[in-house]
């Protein structure tokens, strides 16, 4: 029987730095290993189902609704029924802390990219994310 693959793709700067006064800290740079994570996110996520937060979402190029399911993710929903909609294709969580929270005990794969930054931040990549898993997306 097919089942949902959850997946996740994040960057984090060297010390595990995630945000910066509700960006990512290295936004905007246009050195190579910064614009290689972006190109390669949109390279492994296409064709495939990106959840995420509104502000995420809401950062989302136009371009890559055209290869891609998108949808927004809410508080008031539930990580099981939203994954059900999804059964027999791969999802990528994004978003931030706030979501990973809620789904990471249905992130079965963590595609975690470190650049090169070493700068400030207020977010945080959290280790217990990794070991939260365990529960398997229905279908």
């Amino acid at each position: 029987m097919p089942r949902t693959l959850v997946k996740c793709m994040i960057a984090i700067g060297r010390s595990g730095q995630l945000g910066l006064n509700g960006h990512l800290p290295w936004e905007g740079n246009s050195e190579p290993d910064y614009v290689a994570d972006v190109a390669r996110f949109f390279e492994l996520t296409r064709g495939h189902v990106l959840l995420a937060g509104p502000k995420t979402i809401g950062a989302v190029p136009e371009f890559a609704y055209r290869d891609r399911t998108i949808q927004i993710l809410r508080s008031n929903m539930n990580p099981e029924q939203v994954l059900l909609h999804y059964i027999g294709r791969t999802v990528f969580i994004g978003g931030g802390p706030a979501v990973w929270d809620v789904y990471a005990p249905y992130i079965e794969h963590w595609d975690i990219n470190r650049l090169p930054y070493d700068g400030p931040a207020d977010t945080w990549f959290k280790p217990e994310w990794l070991i939260a898993g365990g529960k398997q997306s229905r279908g």
